[in-house]
C-alpha cells in the first residue's frame, strides 16, 4: 500500500503512520534499526529504495528516504508512506523537501520525529555524499554511515575525501564490493608452500575506488611493495598478483563476471566475481553496526600504493 501525502508536514506524517499501525498493526514492530536514506530527486531515488527493501528483508528496519528537491522552489513537504508489499519486510517514508526544505538542517529535522526509539540509526547516501558525512546534519544521527564513492562524479577524488576525513563507523560500499576478493585472497595465502610475499600488483580501471581500496588493504597487511596500475578494462578490479619466490598467485577477471584463480602447484580455477548488487552490498553493511576497522586500515593503506601504468602488450 502507498499512502501520498502532497504539502503536507512532519506531525501529520506521524499522525498517518500511527493510523495505519492501528488500522493493520504491520509497523514499527520487530524492526532492528531505522535506515535513512538520502538522495537528489532523480530517477536513482527509486533504485535506492527497492535496494533498501530488498535489504530490509534480512535486516528488517524503517527507511526514512529525504529527498533533496528543487532548492529554488517555494517551500514544502510531500511525503509519501509504503508498507505491505511496496515495502519489503520494513515500512518507507518518503519525504521530499523543496525550497529551505531541502537542506541537508532540514531533512536531519524531518528525519528525527521518524527514527525508531532505542533503535540503530545507519545513514546511506547512495549518490554524492558530505566531504565528512560524520559532520553533516543527517551523519550526527547515526551509528554508521554508509557512503558509495563509485556513484560519485569524481569516484577517486571522493574516496581521498574518505580517507582524509575517516571517523570511526564510516563505510563505503566500494569496499564491501571486495568481500570475494578478500576472501579469494586470503583462502589463497592459507594454502601450501606457505611462503611469503614479497611484492602485489594490483589492476583495475583508471577510476575505479574499488581497486585502490584493494591495493590499500594489502599495503595495509602486507609490509610488502604494493603497486596500483591503471588499466582501459571496464568493470573495476580487473586482476591481482601476489609475488612470491615459488610463483606468484594470481587472481584475474578479464569480464568483470568470471575470475580465474592460479596459484604454483594447483591447476587452475574458475570462481564467480561478479560485481556484486546494491542490495546486496547494502544487506552486508547492515550486518555490522560497530566499526569497519579493517576498512579504515585500507584506507590508511592507499598511501603507501605506488602507482604507475601496464606496459602496452602486456595486459594479464
Amino acid at each position: 500500500m502507498i499512502v501520498d501525502m502532497p504539502a503536507t508536514s512532519t506531525s501529520q506524517v506521524s499522525k498517518k503512520l500511527v493510523q495505519l499501525r492501528e488500522q493493520g498493526g504491520v509497523l514499527a514492530l520487530g524492526r532492528v534499526l531505522t535506515l535513512v536514506v538520502v538522495t537528489d530527486d532523480t530517477t536513482s531515488t527509486e533504485n535506492a529504495i527497492e535496494s533498501a527493501n530488498a535489504a530490509s528483508r534480512q535486516h528488517p528496519c524503517r527507511v526514512i528516504v529525504l529527498v533533496r528537491g528543487a532548492r529554488q522552489a517555494a517551500a514544502r513537504l510531500d511525503a509519501q508512506i509504503r508498507v505491505g508489499g511496496d515495502a519489503g519486510a520494513s515500512e518507507v517514508i518518503v519525504l521530499r523537501g523543496y525550497g529551505p526544505q531541502a537542506s541537508a538542517e532540514a531533512g536531519a529535522s524531518m528525519a528525527v520525529p521518524m527514527l525508531l526509539p532505542d533503535a540503530p540509526v545507519v545513514a546511506w547516501w547512495p549518490n554524492t555524499a558530505p566531504a565528512v558525512p560524520a559532520h553533516d546534519p543527517v551523519g550526527q544521527l547515526t551509528h554508521r554511515r554508509i557512503t558509495d564513492a563509485a556513484a560519485e562524479k569524481h569516484p577517486l577524488r571522493a574516496l581521498e575525501q574518505r580517507a582524509s576525513n575517516y571517523v570511526p563507523g564510516d563505510s563505503d560500499l566500494a569496499w564491501t564490493r571486495l568481500t570475494l576478493w578478500r576472501a579469494l585472497l586470503a583462502a589463497a595465502l592459507d594454502q601450501p608452500p606457505y611462503e611469503d610475499v614479497t611484492s602485489a600488483d594490483v589492476d583495475g580501471e583508471a577510476d575505479s575506488p574499488s581497486t585502490d581500496l584493494l591495493a590499500g588493504w594489502l599495503a595495509s597487511r602486507l609490509p610488502v611493495p604494493v603497486k596500483r596500475t591503471k588499466i582501459g578494462a571496464a568493470g573495476g578490479v580487473h586482476s591481482v598478483r601476489l609475488n612470491r619466490p615459488s610463483g606468484p598467485i594470481e587472481l584475474i577477471r578479464p569480464d568483470a563476471k568470471i575470475g580465474s584463480l592460479t596459484q604454483p602447484g594447483q591447476p587452475q580455477r574458475r570462481v564467480t566475481l561478479q560485481r556484486r548488487s546494491l542490495s546486496d552490498c547494502l544487506s552486508e553493511e547492515l550486518r555490522r553496526l560497530e566499526p569497519d576497522e579493517v576498512y579504515a586500515e585500507a584506507l590508511a593503506g592507499m598511501a603507501r600504493v605506488r602507482r604507475g601504468r601496464v606496459p602496452s602488450g602486456s595486459r594479464r
